[in-house]
């Protein structure tokens, strides 16, 4: 069984959990599809705003595919979150990413 399935397998019996959502979005973006890992990273954002790791891969997502100002708003609330989470290690990866698109 592959990964994807597996892991659909997994959130069948635990839904909404943002660790196997995460790994299902990254998942979806190594299979080539970008718009599954968004909506993903998405939910689970918006439910969960404290599930700091899924800020900077939705934001290089949508850096990949052109969308600078929506990139840049997410490593915003990813570095509040991470501020918020006293999570330094997060806060400084995300603030270099978005240095990079906004300096």
């Amino acid at each position: 069984m592959d990964r994807i399935a597996k892991l659909k397998e997994f959130l069948q019996q635990n839904p909404n959990d943002n660790f196997l959502e995460h790994a299902l979005a990254l998942e979806y973006i190594k299979a080539g599809d970008e718009e599954k890992a968004r909506n993903l990273f998405e939910t689970i954002l918006h439910r969960d705003p404290s599930y700091i790791g899924s800020y900077y891969h939705l934001a290089q997502l949508l850096e990949r595919n052109g969308l600078t100002s929506e990139a840049i708003s997410w490593y915003e609330k990813g570095m509040v979150a991470a501020k918020n989470a006293n999570d330094n290690h997060a806060f400084n990866e995300l603030k270099m990413a978005w240095e990079e698109l906004t300096l």
